[in-house]
């Protein structure tokens, strides 16, 4: 960025500092030589207070906490000056100190909680075990009494039955009881500082509402100083007493977190606020960071928002809408439908069943988007699969314009793809890493060409023909066909995914979790092109997700599904603010709230 950081006045004092850094500068050598991760930045970061640093993937926040914990590796290099003052010591340059003068300080002084605990935690060893072992690694103490803490921490993380939980390995514990073991073991030595780098992006919207607490306490409590990154600016607000936004490794506004939500001056940072999808109020687009600020002659500028980006659909025409679509026979219907999966022991007979969805009915009708959400494990997913015929142990029925389609199989279930297309939650995983972006956007082409009504597709040039065509309608260049998706942003995959799901011009499109794993920014962009290509297509969805916002910004209706079953199944207007039952309003409670620009 050309233009200088918005800086509000801080009440960070000197005397008060634990950590300051100076001119930061992280660089990387690539394929293309030196990349510059982090350019010059500076921030301070008082005892006992918590910092959020939040920015888009590659904007150099993840970057920053790694130099300071000094974990870049081989490849990184830093310059500048990382000052930590521990209590009762003389500062040290963290930059500055060797290898093992830096181990000494990280896990005991200084300690972090990252992004996806599996990868973080070793799946060989016990949770009691790793934290017991990072207890005895800084301190001299018998591995007795590391137990007897480790017992203590879990009981301060909150994780139930910690006697029993310490003797079970990772993939026994869930998404949100895993990051609680990571916090414990981060906190197992009392550290002064504490990096949590994005603890919450891959739990449910509930889950994380707890995390935060739970961080919130512990900081608290133990006097910690924390650093809290994030890519989702709404966040901040429940946690941070400062914040620095970071774009392209340099930094764009610093200040009190109040008042950069109550009044944020940088056009990036309006824009990080503006693209997250608020249920209060529901607009007909999200804007987007590149509809705030643009380049000219070299320079970033702020750019006027046009009014479409601030126009308010009126709950009566929503109402109206919904009354329309539901004059006609629905597309779908779902009648007591029931999955349940059997639980095997460990000579792998048969134990007992878990039952999966229970007995749940619902209909969508054409042209509606129905959005399910609830928690892990609630059914949802399982839901969208069975109604694509993959779904196992599968009794009741699935009609699909007026068509039974529960018992297809083979050529019969082949067929219907045509009509029912998915789009995944991990684009990556979605796409075979040795197939060119336009093969694969082919193949389902070349797999119904045998279908009269695809048989035109049995030609080479119909299908490049189709697939430039869709490859643009959402927003990619044809000649991105020749390319690989490792060469595409996670944007950029999933708008590959959701090109070859509207491949065979299907009816209806199951989205689960199409937009959790992307960026704000990014994720308002997928959104508007789901929105863009139903009104062109005439598509109905069924979105699925475990944040509120998402799914009341995208639904005609939202259904609530807990344990299996349907919670409450209203228009979305009305569940968000007339929710009937507790499990509903427990969930948008957890909403993190945001600032909502106005008009």
């Amino acid at each position: 960025m050309s233009q200088s950081p918005a800086l509000v006045q801080d009440s960070v004092q000197n005397e008060d500092l634990l950590l300051s850094v100076r001119d930061l500068q992280v660089t990387f050598r690539g394929d293309e030589g030196l990349v510059k991760a982090v350019k010059n930045i500076s921030f301070d970061l008082a005892q006992g207070q918590t910092l959020g640093i939040v920015g888009e993937s590659g904007s150099g926040k993840s970057a920053t906490a790694l130099a300071i914990m000094g974990l870049l590796g081989e490849s990184g290099k830093i310059h500048g000056e990382v000052l930590f003052r521990p209590s009762g010591e003389s500062p040290v340059d963290l930059v500055k100190v060797s290898p093992q003068k830096m181990l000494q300080y990280r896990g005991d002084r200084i300690s972090m909680v990252f992004q996806e605990p599996m990868t973080s935690l070793n799946p060989l060893f016990t949770c009691g075990y790793q934290v017991i072992e990072a207890i005895q690694l800084h301190q001299k103490v018998s591995a007795a009494e590391a137990k007897t803490r480790t017992i203590q921490l879990f009981q301060e993380v909150q994780l139930p039955n910690p006697e029993q939980l310490i003797e079970r390995y990772p993939h026994e514990l869930s998404g949100g009881q895993l990051q609680r073991v990571m916090i414990a073991m981060a906190i197992s030595c009392n550290p002064q500082l504490i990096i949590a780098d994005e603890p919450t992006t891959a739990l449910d919207v509930t889950v994380q509402a707890t995390i935060l607490d739970l961080l919130r306490e512990i900081q608290r409590s133990r006097q910690m100083s924390m650093i809290f990154i994030t890519h989702d600016l709404g966040l901040l607000g429940a946690i941070a007493d400062r914040a620095i936004v970071m774009n392209q490794g340099e930094v764009v506004e610093m200040g009190s977190t109040a008042a950069i939500f109550q009044n944020p001056q940088h056009p990036y940072t309006k824009g990080l606020i503006a693209c997250r999808p608020q249920p209060d109020r529901q607009l007909r687009l999200l804007p987007t960071v590149s509809d705030f600020m643009e380049m000219q002659n070299g320079q970033m500028v702020e750019k006027e928002l046009t009014a479409r980006y601030l126009e308010v659909v009126p709950p009566e025409e929503i109402a109206a809408h919904l009354l329309e679509l539901q004059k006609h026979e629905p597309i779908l219907s779902v009648r007591n439908l029931r999955i349940e999966f059997p639980i095997r022991n460990i000579l792998g007979l048969k134990k007992r069943y878990l039952v999966a969805v229970n007995n749940i009915s619902f209909d969508v009708y054409r042209g509606e988007t129905l959005g399910l959400v609830g928690e892990s494990g609630c059914g949802k997913t399982t839901t969208g699969r069975a109604i694509l015929g993959l779904a196992n142990g599968l009794m009741g029925s699935v009609k699909f314009e007026g068509r039974e389609i529960s018992r297809l199989r083979g050529g019969a279930l082949q067929r219907l793809r045509g009509d029912l297309q998915v789009v995944f939650q991990d684009p990556f995983g979605s796409l075979n890493p040795r197939m060119s972006v336009g093969d694969a956007i082919a193949e389902p082409l070349i797999v119904h060409s045998h279908q009269d009504r695809f048989e035109r597709y049995r030609h080479v040039d119909a299908r490049k023909e189709r697939v430039a065509y869709l490859l643009e309608r959402v927003g990619l260049s044809k000649s991105a066909m020749r390319r690989y998706p490792h060469e595409f942003s996670g944007g950029q995959r999933q708008r590959i995914c959701i090109a070859r799901a509207l491949a065979l011009n299907p009816k209806l499109i199951i989205a689960d979790e199409p937009v959790s794993a992307l960026d704000v920014s990014v994720q308002a962009q997928v959104l508007n092109l789901f929105k863009e290509l139903q009104a062109e297509f005439g598509l109905t969805y069924i979105f699925i997700s475990h944040d509120l916002g998402v799914v009341k910004f995208m639904s005609d209706r939202i259904m609530v599904m807990n344990k299996g079953e349907i919670v409450e199944l209203d228009t979305a207007e009305a569940i968000y603010t007339n929710p009937q039952q507790p499990y509903t309003q427990k969930l948008i409670s957890a909403i993190p709230k945001a600032l909502v620009l106005s008009p």
